[in-house]
């Protein structure tokens, strides 16, 4: 039986099927005791605890119920402020649970590509979250991955498990220090949502405009369960490209992904998401917004696969292009491989109007501020599955990204 290492190693050089091919030879990878633990997140300096806070953790921790840092390879903090969860590192789960190997690459294929095929051969990293069955946890647990030195290749395998009726709500932020300019991140993260369970996933990327990024993200999901995902985008990125897959192979499933996504300078952006709806009465609904600036190009995808009787699946793209020099491409796609089910999309490109504008700076805005409302406005969408206060937070951390366009 060939090894995990095995396909690794021999998919290395295995380039993905879609996005730009990074030469990942141009990062060298930190050790994973480079930097020393914290006991908690105030203990950063006042730097890094800002470039934190943009990306949605709380530094004070007092509206958390958990906290993960991660410093290229190393773990800086991981703690728990309340019962029914678990978090730390990937390595001290292993550890731990003996069972925890049957996971490890079972959503997401090894040797899927050069990226998940590095971040198995780098070593050990990431965060392990997990929900204990019945626990219904509203704060938010909060991860970060965080780059603090340059010309780094940061790679995380990441395993979320919510057991059987529990919910949990996750927020992670990935960012780089001030000082760096040019670093890989590589984040594979594999979730397996138990009978009944619901995780709301929100991700905010800040990177800096000469970062290469790589996530790789897989669900596998069982009955009733419930997914939520939202990301956010609104910082210059050199490229990222990504494609999280939700296999809702579970009867009565739900799946959402949300995303906002803001081209600027000369970023090169191909995200999307796929929902493969195995399971009867499964439903999903992917909806993305997207503008491009600058000189930017945002490739936006989606896939719905309907396997199964009685589901539904509606995929929604809309761009608005403010720059002639940058570009939008739309790339839905729909499949069907039974009778009784419904699929549909919704795309649309194209500008600001000139009458809404108009409209505006007759009620006394100047023309950017009415250009500045009329894109906030657009990426303004509404949040799914959040309890009242977290659905708030999240709108602010929307609100903060989008700070200055």
């Amino acid at each position: 039986m060939v090894s995990i290492k095995d396909r690794a190693e021999k998919a290395l050089n295995k380039k993905a099927a879609i996005g730009e091919d990074i030469d990942l030879d141009e990062y060298e990878t930190m050790d994973v005791d480079a930097y020393e633990h914290v006991d908690s997140l105030e203990d950063l300096d006042k730097s890094d605890k800002d470039t934190l806070t943009s990306v949605g953790m709380d530094t004070t921790e007092e509206e958390r119920s958990a906290s993960f840092l991660q410093m290229d390879q190393s773990e800086l903090l991981a703690k728990v402020m309340y019962p029914g969860i678990e978090v730390m590192s990937t390595p001290q789960a292993l550890e731990k649970y003996d069972w925890l190997s049957d996971y490890m690459w079972n959503a997401m294929a090894v040797d899927a590509d050069k990226y998940t095929a590095t971040t198995e051969l780098d070593g050990k990293s990431g965060y392990f979250i997990r929900s204990l069955p019945g626990t219904k946890m509203e704060l938010p647990i909060q991860a970060c991955m965080y780059i603090g030195d340059d010309s780094v290749r940061q790679t995380a395998h990441n395993i979320i498990i919510a057991e059987e009726n529990s919910e949990i709500n996750i927020i992670t932020g990935c960012s780089t220090a001030n000082h760096v300019k040019h670093a890989a991140h590589i984040g594979v993260s594999e979730f397996y949502l138990k009978k009944g369970s619901k995780v709301t996933f929100t991700m905010v990327h800040n990177w800096d405009k000469e970062v290469d990024v790589r996530p790789r993200t897989a669900v596998i999901m069982d009955d009733d369960s419930t997914y939520i995902s939202n990301y956010i985008l609104t910082s210059p990125v050199q490229n990222i490209q990504a494609y999280p897959t939700a296999y809702a192979n579970g009867d009565n499933t739900k799946v959402f992904f949300q995303s906002i996504l803001a081209g600027k300078e000369d970023s090169q952006i191909d995200q999307g998401s796929r929902t493969i709806l195995s399971g009867n009465n499964s439903q999903s609904e992917m909806i993305t917004r997207a503008i491009s600036d600058d000189e930017s190009t945002i490739i936006t995808r989606g896939d719905l696969l309907g396997k199964s009787q009685d589901v539904r699946g509606h995929l929604e793209c809309m761009g608005l292009i403010l720059s002639d020099d940058s570009k939008i491409y739309s790339v839905p796609e729909l499949r069907g491989e039974c009778t009784n089910m419904e699929l549909s999309h919704e795309a649309a490109v194209g500008k600001i109007a000139e009458d809404e504008i108009q409209y505006l700076m007759a009620r006394g805005l100047t023309e950017d501020e009415a250009a500045s409302m009329i894109v906030r406005g657009f990426l303004d969408i509404d949040i799914k599955g959040l309890p009242d206060e977290l659905a708030k937070e999240t709108k602010k951390l929307m609100e903060l990204s989008m700070e200055g366009m």
